[in-house]
């Protein structure tokens, strides 16, 4: 039954995850093409020192003289930390909150399998998933950087899609949590997207003004962008991140055992 759940829930979200993959892999070799023409400028690195401190501290401008620096700003802190955040936690509502809704989650709980069993196995489908998500953006950061000169190593786009990986775990296992304790779909969906604005606020914030700096090793979004996060390496606030999963996945464990759903779905 392990596997059945699993493979089955992998096997709902294929269509939707074969897409995902092109639409980033399509991104970022679009994203890819643009870095010749930039950087063939003439004085690049005086045009970036012409905007306002404020801009050039917040996306790193001074790096993008490099293709490391270039996806960086482009593409690794602010569009593709959005993507992933949205495929997160949008399968995350939907592996639990969205079955007890439609009523085929009661069809799981009446099967011998416990209703901690049936997370772990949603979680692990989640998991995969954004894996998936993360095998797509690391092979088309090579492909790109191979192709069109950006000088990106194995290990640089690694380290980038890693951060992506587990920043959409934790958001995902969060609407995941919040479903199952729920039942509602919008509600998962909607707690989980304020929770990442608010990391990205407070991550924000602590580039532009020292008073918030303290508070920044608090956001999920700064640990997964620490030093990075193409090209960041292994970071020990990636530990941060599985912790964090980890933790709201053990929250979510208990929630279905003596579950109710019928009643639930019928109120």
């Amino acid at each position: 039954m392990f596997r059945n759940v699993y493979l089955k829930s992998l096997y709902d979200a294929r269509r939707g995850l074969i897409g995902w993959s092109v639409a980033i892999a399509a991104l970022v070799l679009l994203e890819c093409a643009l870095w010749p023409s930039v950087r063939d400028m003439p004085d690049l690195a005086e045009l970036y020192k012409s905007f306002p401190e404020q801009l050039r501290k917040f996306f790193n401008l001074e790096a993008m003289t490099t293709g490391v620096g270039f996806l960086n700003a482009e593409l690794f802190t602010l569009l593709l930390p959005s993507l992933f955040l949205v495929y997160g936690i949008g399968h995350g509502a939907r592996t639990i909150a969205g079955e007890e809704e439609r009523g085929t989650l009661e069809l799981l709980l009446v099967t011998p399998v416990s209703g901690a069993r049936i997370i772990i196995d949603k979680a692990l489908a989640l998991l995969t998933s954004i894996a998936v998500l993360g095998l797509a953006l690391f092979t088309a950061t090579i492909v790109g950087s191979l192709t069109f000169g950006l000088g990106i190593s194995a290990a640089d786009a690694a380290s980038g899609a890693l951060a992506m990986t587990l920043l959409g775990l934790e958001y995902g296992v969060l609407a995941l949590a919040v479903g199952a304790l729920t039942g509602r779909r919008a509600t998962a969906i909607a707690l989980s997207a304020s929770a990442a604005t608010a990391a990205y606020v407070v991550y924000a914030a602590g580039l532009i003004l020292p008073r918030f700096e303290p508070w920044q090793p608090y956001s999920p979004i700064y640990q997964a962008f620490h030093n990075g996060p193409l090209g960041a390496g292994l970071q020990l606030t990636h530990l941060w991140l599985l912790a964090g999963s980890a933790l709201l996945l053990a929250l979510a464990l208990p929630t279905l055992d003596g579950r109710d759903i019928s009643t639930a779905h019928g109120g």
